[in-house]
């Protein structure tokens, strides 16, 4: 996924990718709802929410058409507030 994100999102989910957050002993993450929104034609905004474990976690992206004729991610958050820019915590 990496390969299709840019700008702070690519900083954002490279964290996450680092940190894990949905790993769990035992049980995979699953997809429990999923859903969208088209705030503007050529940008998609997707929610989902996913158990992981007895955890449940809400996951936000924005996905942007661009001029190359190819999706990007350009926002991703995960539960909570966004990180901070620089804040590795």
């Amino acid at each position: 996924m990496l390969g299709h994100t840019v700008g702070q999102a690519y900083d954002d989910l490279a964290h996450l990718a680092e940190r894990g957050p949905l790993r769990t002993r035992g049980s995979r993450p699953v997809v429990r709802d999923l859903g969208w929104e088209e705030p503007r034609p050529g940008a998609v905004e997707v929610f989902a929410r996913i158990g992981a474990g007895d955890q449940l976690r809400a996951m936000a992206f924005r996905l942007e058409f661009g001029s190359d004729l190819r999706w990007r991610c350009t926002a991703v958050e995960l539960g909570g507030p966004r990180r901070a820019h620089g804040d590795d915590r």
